[in-house]
């Protein structure tokens, strides 16, 4: 009986190609949209949380002003080298600090020039913000303490000014001084915030605030704490010690502030998850738009085929096969846009995540729900029709034209 059944109801779908594809449409754009928007959703927040961890491991970074951003600063005192240097041997739990100076200028070299960030530091700023050295070596001792003219450079720096060109060992022209390039660092790419990572200059911090910006400020304590470390109790000492070294009474506000960027890419993340979740749901109307399209598509159906359903009930056709019947094609129907939009979805999610440049992250949970969703509105949609069929009576059927 289920085989019969199933053959009328693809029978009846072959027979009325055009308005079957019609009638699917909606389902497939419903379950194409939902999958889409979730998948390209995922993809955008495992490519925030890749990118915040780019910036570094369980990385606090610590800036004077009691807010982030521009104009967050508010005239407070900038740090001293001495304060990493405190932090590291007074405070727990922590793997490495980098004090860091940041300036931006053009840097000259093989006849060609770049306009990058000039940054200032030691070598645990490699530790702190996971960089890693294609080619040459890190700073020496002697080199940071003499505060000599030597150089690291992103790999940005490097395409653009020496091309297929060897740049170890070239002299790299920083505003009035000549550095010797002793290493390239290993590509990072775009950052959290859009930025090139790869586009910066790293000398020893002595050097930058000595030969390039003239002062000792210095922006940013970069620390790494190590794996298994409480981030709250580090944050409550480093917040401790900062106190006393910057000599605020008790009754004084913070002139810093410390950004945890765990914190941060749990924070985006929960943001990104809940637009993708608010997407999906404004998507998966249009499953509900499409399921009015079938039940619309079957009524009508009904109605041309009175004959049809009277003369089976007439020859002893029970009502529940005629249930059953149309039940199964407006299930048929309803299932197969949910496969025709799983198939589109995965081709728009390939295509689009490649030109947004995040990461395509197959869901197979939220396919089989799309599917599974698209057949239950065949079900509950395709029933009302059904049931109207089956309950015809035979002799008004047969009288009907």
């Amino acid at each position: 009986m289920w085989l019969n059944t199933l053959l009328l109801a693809l029978r009846s779908i072959r027979r009325n190609l055009m308005r079957s594809f019609l009638t699917i449409l909606g389902i497939v754009i419903g379950v194409s949209a939902v999958i889409t928007m979730v998948t390209l959703g995922n993809g955008a927040t495992m490519a925030i949380q890749s990118q915040i961890s780019g910036l570094g491991t369980n990385l606090l970074q610590v800036r004077p002003g009691q807010r982030m951003g521009p104009g967050g600063g508010g005239g407070a005192a900038a740090f001293k080298e001495s304060d990493a240097e405190a932090i590291a041997s007074q405070i727990g739990g922590v793997l490495a600090v980098a004090p860091e100076a940041r300036t931006g200028a053009t840097v000259v070299a093989n006849g060609r020039n770049w306009t990058s960030s000039i940054i200032g530091s030691t070598n645990d700023w490699l530790t702190t913000g996971n960089w890693s050295l294609g080619q040459g070596r890190a700073f020496t001792d002697d080199e940071m303490r003499a505060g000599s003219a030597v150089c690291l450079i992103g790999e940005t720096v490097r395409r653009e000014l020496f091309g297929e060109r060897p740049a170890l060992g070239e002299q790299l022209r920083v505003r009035q001084i000549s550095c010797e390039i002793i290493g390239v660092l290993g590509s990072k790419g775009q950052g959290a915030f859009g930025n090139d990572q790869d586009d910066m200059v790293l000398l020893p911090l002595k050097t930058l605030q000595r030969r390039v910006t003239g002062n000792l400020r210095v922006n940013t304590l970069l620390v790494s704490m190590t794996d298994g470390s409480d981030p709250a109790r580090v944050t409550a000492s480093l917040t401790q010690l900062l106190r006393e070294l910057r000599k605020l009474a008790a009754t004084d506000e913070n002139n810093f502030n410390v950004l945890d960027t765990k914190q941060l890419a749990e924070t985006l993340s929960g943001t990104t998850r809940v637009l993708t979740t608010l997407l999906g749901a404004v998507a998966a109307v249009s499953l509900l738009v499409g399921g009015i399209g079938i039940m619309n598509i079957m009524l009508v159906s009904v109605t041309e085929r009175t004959r049809e359903i009277g003369l089976r009930l007439a020859i002893g056709a029970l009502e529940r096969e005629v249930l059953l019947q149309f039940l199964i094609e407006a299930v048929v129907l309803a299932a197969l846009g949910g496969l025709v939009g799983i198939v589109l979805a995965t081709a728009a999610s390939i295509g689009l995540s490649a030109a947004m440049n995040v990461p395509y992250v197959f869901n197979p949970g939220v396919n089989l729900l799309s599917f599974v969703f698209s057949a239950g509105i065949g079900v509950v949609f395709g029933y009302f029709p059904a049931r109207r069929a089956a309950r015809l009576n035979p002799i008004d059927a047969l009288r009907h034209e």
